[in-house]
């Protein structure tokens, strides 16, 4: 199946499988995709991922990570939201860089230097592509 804008669609699939409890999620590999699900590890929005090796395409799995106990179990990533889409690319210089619900979300970008959140790209004082926003 062909899709206009993978990394909207890997948002959608993780935000589906947060509402659904779901343990792990699948979403077709891609160096971009995997940078971005590199990003949300680093920052705790995620337990793990692996990349599987399968035919035509290679598959990331993830594995989402909730808090509290069995029945009252929440999941980390409260928020996912696409800022720059095909139809509308936007970029931001190392100024601009929004800061999401006050510090408590991380925004990720693509900079010169790479994927990175916006607090390491301010502090980089590179901008760049803002891809999505998470809370």
């Amino acid at each position: 199946m062909s899709v206009s804008d993978p990394i909207s669609d890997m948002l959608t699939r993780v935000r589906n499988a947060t509402a659904r409890s779901h343990e792990y999620v699948s979403i077709p590999h891609s160096t971009l995709k995997e940078a971005v699900v590199a990003v949300l590890k680093e920052e705790g929005y995620i337990d793990d991922y692996q990349v599987l090796p399968e035919k035509p395409q290679p598959v990331l799995r993830l594995k989402l990570k909730y808090v509290g106990d069995r029945r009252h179990r929440r999941p980390v990533i409260t928020g996912l939201e696409r800022v720059s889409r095909p139809g509308r690319r936007v970029y931001v210089g190392k100024k601009d860089i929004p800061w999401v619900l006050s510090g408590m979300g991380i925004a990720i970008l693509t900079t010169p230097q790479g994927v990175m959140t916006g607090d390491k790209a301010r502090r980089l004082g590179l901008g760049g592509e803002i891809l999505c926003q998470v809370w």
